[in-house]
């Protein structure tokens, strides 16, 4: 009976549609997810990225060797850095103390962090970078490759577990306030050579509009007619294309946008949040970088209890030392200042977010990444900014199995090498696929004849830091 049907006959000739054909794909890639993967310990991700670079060595990677050496030249061999402009050794202006029970050791620049989370936090001290320059850096820590044209981590997610809300994206960018994609662009949130709709939906979450367009401009019956016409044209060019992806992807596209006309205005008004809550968070603090981080912070916990797989946050530019608004904590000059401003901006509002998360029984299941693209010198650059350093630095992780107060990893003496368990961003995306029940080794496309994955031919999971 249905040997000569077409798709369009079939889609015709059925009363659900388009709508039972989307539920059962979001039901098989949610079950694909089970047959490759692992036991799964987290559902969602939280990337917290600092795109510009972080000094390690004033954040979570303590050195009291630099004061006692303080403007003293190097004692060992300095790499060639960004700018060559390298001074001489320059202990951190910031106080690290131990914090929580587990003791762990974190600096004066996130005093809300120092208070709250220390305990929450798994902090690996010996990540490494392949490039040292900030695009390649952007597109290395979120697609595994220095350039474009490959997809993001939060694109791997999306393709590995489906969606957890059909009516949003899997997948989201926040920005706010002179919040920008890193250098390299909006590339790094795409979805490479996989189907369309797993590329980032950005959401600006200070805008009356939060996604361009997302406000119905006529009547819904009016509009829902003029996309059926549309679907119903876009079914005959997929007849004739036999069911090409990329067209099957764009009707996709189309639908998820129609969803989130009452999805998104919905998720992002955040009237029915408490007072309390919004001022644990700082979304009326008197700091407007502070608020405007806050409001994306609030924002991504919201999404997760929706069901979207992958949010990542943008920092704002604070004008202070060489960073500019694609990559802010890109201090060459006034690091004390620059770093300074660059954390009142984050702190109380990842704090809140931690324990928001926390409170709500939410953490557990969410997997929250701190990190940027690479460290910082432990040697001056000119007199008081610091150059990149891609021998070693720190990110940290929270929730989502991870052993709240430990330390992964080292750096030497000054902190400028990884010396005990280097690592790289393969292993860090292994470890967070290992966590969401997913193997990094089989969650593959074929593409360009080889099965490509985010973690290239690398990756090994941190079973130290797991529960």
């Amino acid at each position: 009976m249905f040997g000569n049907m077409t798709r369009r006959d079939m889609l015709a000739q059925t009363s659900t549609g388009f709508g039972s054909i989307a539920l059962a794909s979001l039901m098989a890639e949610q079950a694909g997810a089970k047959v490759i993967g692992n036991k799964k310990k987290a559902k969602n991700v939280i990337f917290l990225y600092m795109s510009g670079g972080v000094s390690h060595v004033d954040s979570f990677d303590p050195k009291p060797k630099l004061r006692e050496m303080h403007g003293k030249p190097m004692p060992v061999k300095v790499e060639r850095t960004q700018f060559n402009n390298n001074g001489k050794i320059f202990g951190s202006p910031f106080e690290f103390k131990k914090c929580g029970q587990s003791g762990l050791e974190i600096s004066s620049m996130f005093p809300e962090i120092q208070k709250w989370c220390a305990d929450d936090l798994a902090v690996v001290r010996s990540m490494t970078s392949k490039v040292n320059e900030h695009a390649q850096g952007n597109y290395a820590f979120h697609t595994g490759f220095p350039f474009m044209g490959h997809p993001g981590a939060g694109a791997w997610v999306s393709y590995g577990l489906g969606s957890g809300n059909r009516n949003l994206p899997s997948f989201v960018v926040l920005q706010s306030g002179n919040a920008v994609p890193p250098h390299g662009g909006v590339g790094m949130y795409g979805n490479g050579f996989l189907p369309g709709h797993h590329q980032a939906s950005i959401i600006k979450a200070d805008s009356g509009e939060p996604v361009p367009h997302v406000i119905p401009q006529e009547d819904r019956m009016v509009q829902r007619k003029r996309l059926d016409f549309i679907r119903s044209l876009d079914e005959r060019f997929s007849d004739l294309t036999d069911q090409d992806r990329k067209v099957e992807a764009a009707v996709r596209n189309y639908e998820t946008a129609s969803l989130m006309q009452s999805a998104v205005p919905e998720v992002t008004d955040l009237s029915d949040e408490t007072e309390a809550t919004k001022e644990m968070y700082g979304l009326n603090h008197a700091n407007q970088q502070t608020a405007h981080y806050a409001r994306q912070a609030l924002l991504a916990r919201r999404l997760v209890e929706k069901g979207v797989r992958f949010v990542e946050l943008s920092c704002l530019n604070v004008g202070i030392g060489a960073g500019g608004a694609a990559n802010p904590w890109d201090q060459h000059g006034a690091i004390e200042k620059g770093h300074g401003a660059m954390a009142r901006q984050i702190d109380q509002p990842i704090a809140a977010l931690l324990r928001d998360l926390k409170q709500r029984g939410l953490l557990d299941e969410t997997i929250v990444i701190w990190a940027g693209e690479f460290g910082r010198t432990p040697f001056s650059q000119g007199s008081d900014g610091r150059d990149h350093n891609p021998y070693g630095y720190s990110v940290w992780l929270a929730g989502g199995g991870f052993k709240g107060g430990s330390v992964y990893g080292a750096t030497d003496d000054l902190g400028y090498h990884a010396i005990q368990n280097a690592t790289s961003v393969y292993d860090l995306w292994a470890t967070v696929l290992h966590q969401l029940g997913l193997d990094h080794e089989k969650l593959t496309y074929l593409y360009a004849g080889r099965n490509v994955r985010l973690t290239d031919v690398h990756g090994n999971v941190w079973k130290d830091l797991l529960i």
